[in-house]
């Protein structure tokens, strides 16, 4: 019975002890103003030509923001500035990838290939490494600044407020690059290609976003072309779409 008794006195000792720690622990956690923001999408290549056979799953994209919502007086609306990072995905089926086509001719006079302009192309790796490609992936990081309007129904509760949000993103290209897998002689060969392919190394675009809580649906159209004047994909003018959903972490 003193063993019963001693052990008692011992647990709620020890869950009193926990208690109070729990409690200063919470009160001492930080408050970080503002949200983080995860978007993820599927994309989809406008204008891109014949050439272009991405797949769906495989073309996504990731985007991690940070925001801090101002309130614009007591108004149901805020103004959200942010900034973060986007990651796309572009997976080609025909295992095409992209090459600079004028590199592939040849020119009596060396001084001729430096007249003709750039353009990347996507073609078969058998043209530069003599194999057909098992899998293929083009990728481009971009650093962005979202800005945005929001609207919420509950301002005063977030997680339970229909909102809807309009706003524009513009973005600095950080890297891109391609990933190829092809076999060569029985061995599995994995390649990775960095450089810009001709890409405009900055974007801009809009997106709007519909949801309740921290959960939403977003659009975003990119307003720039994805290449630099003639140098995509058959000479065109590309944009992107891309869709998906957002989850807003308060």
């Amino acid at each position: 019975m003193k063993l019963f008794f001693s052990t008692l006195l011992f647990v709620l000792l020890t869950s009193a002890a926990f208690a109070q720690y729990e409690t200063v622990t919470k009160t001492k956690r930080p408050s970080i103003p503002g949200t983080f923001l995860v978007d993820l999408g599927v994309n989809r290549a406008l204008n891109a030509g014949s050439t272009w056979n991405q797949g769906l799953w495989g073309s996504r994209t990731v985007n991690v923001y940070y925001q801090y919502p101002i309130r614009i007086g007591r108004t149901k609306f805020s103004f959200n500035p942010g900034i973060g990072l986007s990651m796309e995905r572009w997976k080609f089926t025909n295992g095409a990838m992209l090459i600079d086509t004028v590199e592939l001719v040849s020119f009596p006079n060396g001084a001729a290939a430096a007249n003709q302009v750039e353009q990347y192309n996507l073609l078969s790796p058998t043209r530069v490494y003599g194999s057909l490609a098992r899998k293929s992936m083009f990728v481009t990081n971009y650093l962005e600044m979202p800005i945005e309007f929001r609207f919420d129904t509950k301002p005063e509760d977030i997680a339970r407020s229909f909102n809807v949000a309009i706003g524009g993103r513009v973005g600095l290209r950080m890297n891109s690059f391609t990933k190829v897998k092809y076999k060569d002689g029985g061995e599995n060969i994995k390649v990775k290609d960095k450089q810009s392919f001709g890409l405009n190394d900055f974007r801009y675009g809009v997106y709007t976003r519909v949801g309740i809580g921290g959960f939403s649906w977003f659009a975003f159209y990119n307003l720039s072309e994805m290449f630099e004047k003639g140098k995509g994909p058959q000479g065109l003018d590309i944009n992107t779409l891309t869709v998906g959903i957002s989850i807003n972490g308060f």
